[in-house]
């Protein structure tokens, strides 16, 4: 099944990073110019904020002479300043992200083109192509996960510190104005910051967990199951079984990032209930199945390259030996089982 998989033909791959192309040029001419016209916006944000500031300290100064009334309009109208200050800062900082992730891809997908285009040297044809759609499915995991990373930290805790900063704003003056309220906002604070904390925990957990190189496989295997579990909702039974012994790091890493995967595509994709997860380590294999009840779909639109972590996980196992299988019905759910050599790490 694996091998039906593959058979594409250069010509074939050359229209699919035609098109690719094609497609993160017109989307970044969408964010350049999407960019531009943010640009100038923030710079209409900046005067009006620096205009309000002045009219506040202005405000400020005259001291009793000024209506309560008054005064706290100006305040609050610094404070939506501010706020939207912020937010166009945000927004900008990620339209800057996208930009420079589509530049990258754009670049790599011209240079992919240019390596099809050339006359063929000592590799052969066959060997070129496998290696550029390897490339190919790389790059582009690399720039989504960079990309939905990026978003996150955007939407998430970069929003909450521009909310922590607003926030000890409103504190601050309301210290002298009323202490109660004050206190109110402190603890609203306290409590964002909690859970902003333990977001960014989360992030760094993705990213690299730390106790896959300090414990290994099993612990975080089920620890990721778990945390996972209590972010979507979705039940996940997570097993580890074999012997305990700790594998070569870059086959526990690329257990782990398949699971990540597969466990990613079950809650976005495949309105599914219930995911088991299976890894099993023996003396010489180690065997891994993702399991779930969802909607599942049919394999052939894996050949589309629409599925580029899955075709990936693919890639990689049997780029070391590996077998892969992927057994899904629309309306059955999905079965993606991989086998490995268990290579014992070195201590």
């Amino acid at each position: 099944m694996a091998e039906e998989l593959t058979a594409v033909s250069p010509e074939e791959s050359r229209k699919s990073f035609q098109k690719e192309l094609e497609e993160t040029t017109r989307a970044l001419r969408e964010v350049t110019l999407m960019l531009e016209q943010s640009q100038g916006e923030m710079g209409k944000l900046t005067q009006r904020n620096a205009a309000i500031t002045a009219h506040l300290q202005q405000a400020q100064a005259q001291g009793s002479a000024i209506a309560v009334a008054d005064l706290r309009m100006a305040y609050d109208s610094a404070l939506d300043a501010q706020q939207r200050l912020f937010v166009m800062r945000g927004q900008l900082e990620k339209l800057q992200n996208d930009q420079t992730h589509l530049k990258q891809l754009q670049a790599a997908l011209e240079k992919l083109l240019a390596a099809l285009d050339a006359p063929a040297g000592a590799t052969t044809g066959s060997v070129k192509t496998g290696s550029t759609s390897s490339m190919e499915m790389v790059i582009q995991a690399q720039e989504a996960e960079r990309q939905r990373l990026s978003r996150q930290m955007h939407d998430g805790p970069a929003q909450a510190l521009s909310n922590f900063i607003l926030q000890t704003e409103i504190a601050m003056r309301l210290m002298d104005m009323d202490v109660t309220q004050a206190r109110a906002e402190l603890m609203s604070l306290k409590a964002a910051a909690m859970s902003t904390f333990q977001k960014v925990r989360n992030f760094i957990f993705e990213l690299r967990p730390m106790m896959l190189d300090d414990l290994g496989l099993a612990p975080t295997i089920k620890r990721y199951a778990d945390a996972f579990k209590e972010q979507t909702g979705l039940e996940v039974n997570a097993t580890v079984s074999g012997q305990d012994k700790r594998l070569e790091s870059y086959i526990e890493v690329l257990i782990f990032r398949a699971v990540q995967e597969l466990l990613g595509n079950a809650a976005r994709h495949s309105e599914a209930s219930l995911v088991k997860v299976l890894v099993d380590i023996g003396e010489n294999i180690v065997k891994v199945a993702v399991d779930d009840n969802g909607k599942g779909f049919d394999p052939e639109i894996l050949k589309s390259g629409n599925s580029l972590g899955v075709n990936l996980i693919r890639e990689r196992v049997e780029m070391l030996g590996g077998a892969f299988e992927l057994d899904s019905v629309a309306g059955r759910g999905t079965r993606v089982t991989f086998s490995l050599p268990a290579r014992v790490a070195e201590k």
